[in-house]
């Protein structure tokens, strides 16, 4: 069984210490209970559809992406996405663009 990483840090050399976890970087300390008690995160579309790694989905709004000249029309649609932790959900690839980040209230599973 592998540990969780460090909460604070992130760091994935963490160790057990009798009933709680410790990150030998950066000094935290957690219950091993609570670490297990935490559920993954949960991707819905816009119209609250569970989406998981893999999936296509269909843009439903115009996008004007940052810094291209281009619009992604809405009806697009992107295969074969990853979810990922950050501000946008999404990361993937869409013909004509390249790679991209998008936010998942601007999609739905088709």
């Amino acid at each position: 069984m592998s540990l969780p990483p460090c909460p604070t840090c992130h760091s994935t050399y963490t160790y057990e210490d009798g009933a709680n976890l410790v990150c030998p970087e950066c000094g935290h300390e957690w219950s091993a209970q609570a670490a297990a008690a935490e559920t993954a995160r949960v991707y819905r579309d816009a119209s609250g559809t569970i989406l998981q790694d893999g999936d296509t989905v269909t843009v439903i709004k115009d996008l004007k992406p940052k810094g291209s000249g281009g619009v992604i029309k809405q009806g697009t649609k992107v295969k074969n996405i990853r979810l990922v932790d950050s501000d946008h959900d999404i990361d993937c690839k869409i013909d004509g663009f390249g790679a991209m980040s998008l936010k998942t209230e601007f999609v739905r599973k088709v």
